[in-house]
């Protein structure tokens, strides 16, 4: 398991535990549930979209470990409903769909591309829009500042390597690749950056 995904489900037990007494006897505003809904809607989306990548280039990362951090988000978020006695949305509607299929560009380098457009727009929706709307719930401020950490300072630069040609899925040239690690294939192979 990752540090980020360590970290991440540390901060969501301390939320948990330090306030999670006082969140059940309080309710959110609306505007609060509006942004922790809206955070587990851009999580599904996210992790739709790295599936729907994966269906087309296989078990490439940085997607493969990308997604996996989604999925534990969303279920961070969850937590968080569950917390103030609101239904979970453990279902994912977005995966499998067509829409996102279709979102899928011709090669690995433009989907990491796509992958690094999505991490920022992550940060910034937790920055100018989320955060703000949580800012009477601490409990909340540290699920969400974690979760907006690890889109800044994890994935986006697994993305931003990904997107400059740095591949680190299943290289297989003659150079200096390492089969399914985080070497570049300089040969005849084919590097996951090059469909």
């Amino acid at each position: 398991m990752s540090r980020m995904t360590l970290s991440i489900i540390a901060a969501g037990l301390i939320a948990v535990t330090t306030i999670g007494t006082t969140a059940k006897a309080a309710t959110l505003t609306d505007g609060a549930r509006t942004a922790i809904e809206a955070a587990l809607e851009d999580e599904h989306r996210a992790e739709a979209f790295y599936a729907a990548v994966m269906a087309k280039f296989g078990e490439v990362r940085p997607f493969s470990n990308i997604i996996r951090a989604e999925q534990t988000h969303a279920s961070e978020l969850n937590a968080l409903l569950q917390n103030y006695g609101l239904d979970q949305k453990t279902t994912n509607p977005h995966l499998g769909s067509a829409e996102f299929a279709a979102l899928v560009p011709e090669t690995l380098a433009e989907a990491c591309k796509m992958g690094v457009d999505a991490e920022i727009a992550n940060r910034d929706l937790y920055d100018k829009k989320l955060m703000p709307a949580v800012q009477d719930y601490a409990d909340v401020q540290i699920v969400f500042t974690a979760l907006r950490d690890a889109s800044e300072n994890k994935h986006l630069p697994a993305f931003e390597r990904c997107g400059g040609g740095q591949g680190q899925g299943m290289g297989q040239g003659m150079g200096q690749g390492q089969g399914h690690g985080q070497g570049m294939g300089m040969g005849h192979g084919k590097n996951a950056t090059q469909p």
